[in-house]
């Protein structure tokens, strides 16, 4: 029934490093919530439920973690049942249940007679079924819509900021590895990866990482924000899968396992920072009631230790050096550099887009964290909650400590947490090629470059305290002033604003945005140039929801118009449809598994003709 094994154990071990500091800020938080004991129950059974799926070892007991995940974290989301998380709760819950319907039929077409079936026998029945690719694309969009991968994304941005904060930092920062740690677990049964695979991963993690970093710039609501920025590095995370499963296919068993490993510990790093970065952010949603990044301002000054540690989590993010995040992005750009002799026309197209993509994405995030960091916690108080703010109770505190501490461990104890992937994971050995010794960490590509973090670590210390050391022996005199501004009053309405902050690069993206403008202004004695009120608003319009998803839905409603027409008025039509429907999935199931004879292939065709002239024409003609 469960299975202990190094794989399942190395994400069993970052289900606890997620779930441990996200307890105590729980424990906090609790005051804030009115249906303590739904909460609770859902809480706790959500985290069971996560360590349920990666110790599983038989196909029902998976399934069944599995759902009982879904639906914790969805009973999670309406634990403030008001009319915008219930909307976001329904979303959901259909998006979890589509990828659900995908595993379903993975898991139905490997073991049609056996649902209790061990995950042993089951790697049998995956290397001899005769459609393989037809199993990746199954898992593929089962686990990748639970894991957030465009186009599959569009959830997060509801689920994660309606959920109570603890949880969003569980659903953010854990809930997706599992996904993540599914979608590889059932990947390596697979015997062989056709190259197209590869591609595919590639290319759908290099549209992640680039579009769910720019929906991130465009956001105002904070945990909005920070879960658009989930999407971009699971998309980062895909890369480095993608890398891997290419090189694997073209016998470079070295370079695949680095990319395996860098995307493996990109994925422990992102479950820290985003943890954090989501807990802080609730800190600040607990003291100011808004998650619009509008209206906080100056919040360092009130809330010292919730600042520092969304300073922490947000250096990492941006991947700055010798950060953690930082690291894992180097490793998985080193595996792409890697490409350079290869002659596949695709790979040529895909590689050079996928690292232009990360190189851009790691631009853009530096950019949407000045803007969060700066907007909501330098500057002047921009409306009366930030300028009463406090700071979080104790045990919120010790949470966010206690993640800070687990995002500098990453970091300093690399080499370690390198060797522990490598060796929980079915790849090849090559920890002694990444780490000749304990002080240089390598890339295994031949013209790859080498990275010291622990020296980079201590130069950081050792230069800024020899700045500081200066700065006092000189006894510089401070000199304050105040700020000068042309004339003009200075006051937290004329401070930079989020959204002027992210404008050019929002007209630069307009086709993608297709954002709407709300603009109000109160002239002062009718001239046109002063004015005694002014707002000025902008709306981004996800462009998949809007095209893909709007149209799939005006698409079945049109559709289910007409079968609710039919089926109440034209009977006859309707048996017809009902007919035609069953003789093509008859015939679909025998082309399956090749029970094809041409005797029943025109017999069908003939029924299914004279069905369809009923169906259009009516019995009468």
């Amino acid at each position: 029934m469960f299975d202990f094994n190094p794989f399942s154990m190395l994400f069993g071990f970052l289900i606890l490093l997620g779930v441990i500091p996200n307890l105590f800020y729980m424990a906090g938080y609790l005051n804030h919530i009115e249906r303590k004991f739904h909460f609770l129950l859902h809480y706790f059974t959500f985290i069971i439920s996560m360590f349920g799926v990666v110790l599983s070892n038989n196909i029902l007991v998976f399934l069944f973690f599995w759902e009982l995940m879904s639906l914790s974290s969805w009973q999670l989301i309406l634990t403030e049942p008001t009319p915008k998380n219930l909307k976001a709760a329904r979303f959901y819950f259909f998006m979890t249940h589509f990828g659900f319907v995908f595993i379903l039929f993975f898991f139905l077409l490997v073991s049609p007679d056996n649902l209790t079936m061990s995950f042993d026998y089951l790697k049998l029945n995956i290397q001899n079924f005769k459609y393989p690719t037809l199993l990746f694309l199954l898992m593929s969009l089962g686990f990748l819509s639970k894991a957030g991968a465009v186009p599959l994304h569009v959830w997060l941005p509801y689920a994660h900021p309606a959920a109570p904060s603890p949880v969003s930092a569980l659903m953010s920062g854990v809930m997706l590895k599992v996904a993540i740690f599914a979608f590889l677990k059932f990947l390596f049964m697979f015997n062989y990866w056709p190259i197209e695979w590869g591609i595919i991963i590639l290319i759908i993690g290099a549209l992640s990482a680039l579009i769910g970093v720019l929906y991130a710039l465009s956001e105002h609501d904070i945990k909005a924000l920070l879960a658009n920025h989930s999407v971009e590095n699971i998309g980062i995370i895909l890369i480095g899968i993608g890398v891997g499963m290419i090189f694997n296919t073209l016998n470079l068993p070295i370079i695949s396992a680095f990319a395996f490993i860098a995307a493996i510990y990109h994925t422990f790093n992102h479950m820290s920072f985003k943890s954090l970065l989501f807990m802080s952010a609730g800190s600040v949603l607990y003291e100011t009631h808004t998650k619009n990044i509008e209206k906080y301002g100056g919040l360092i000054k009130n809330m010292p230790i919730t600042a520092f540690s969304f300073l922490i989590a947000a250096i990492s993010i941006s991947a700055l050096p010798p950060t953690n995040g930082f690291l894992s992005e180097w490793m998985i750009f080193q595996s792409m550099l890697s490409s350079g002799g290869i002659n596949n026309i695709a790979l040529k197209l895909a590689f050079p887009f996928s690292i232009f993509a990360l190189a851009l994405t790691g631009g853009l995030a530096i950019a949407c964290f000045v803007k969060a960091f700066g907007i909501s916690f330098l500057g002047l108080h921009r409306s009366e909650n930030a300028k009463h703010a406090k700071e979080v109770n104790t045990l919120m505190q010790i949470g966010q400590i206690l993640m800070a501490v687990v995002i500098i461990s990453l970091m300093l104890f690399v080499p370690f947490i390198i060797k522990f992937i490598n060796l929980s994971t079915p790849i090849l050995n090559i920890y002694d090629k990444i780490f000749p010794n304990i002080w240089i960490m390598k890339s295994v590509n031949g013209n790859g470059g080498s990275i010291s973090p622990l020296i980079l670590v201590i130069a950081l210390i050792v230069v800024t305290s020899v700045i500081y050391f200066i700065y006092k022996s000189l006894n510089i005199k401070e000199r304050v002033y105040h700020t000068w501004a042309c004339g003009y009053e200075v006051g937290a309405t004329n401070q930079y604003s989020a959204t002027g902050f992210a404008g050019p690069i929002r007209k630069f993206f307009t086709w993608l945005y297709r954002p709407k403008e709300h603009k109000i202004t109160e002239t002062l004695s009718g001239h046109k140039t002063k004015f005694s009120y002014s707002f000025y608003e902008v709306h981004v319009k996800p462009l998949f929801e809007e095209s893909l998803y709007s149209g799939t839905v005006k698409l079945a409603n049109i559709i289910s118009y007409y079968v609710y027409k039919i089926s109440h008025f034209e009977k006859t039509k309707y048996v017809a449809l009902i007919f035609n429907l069953i003789i093509l999935v008859l015939f679909s199931y025998r082309v399956f598994y090749h029970e094809i004879s041409w005797g029943n292939i025109v017999l069908e065709i003939t029924i299914i003709a004279i069905f369809t002239k009923i169906l259009l024409l009516g019995d009468k003609k």
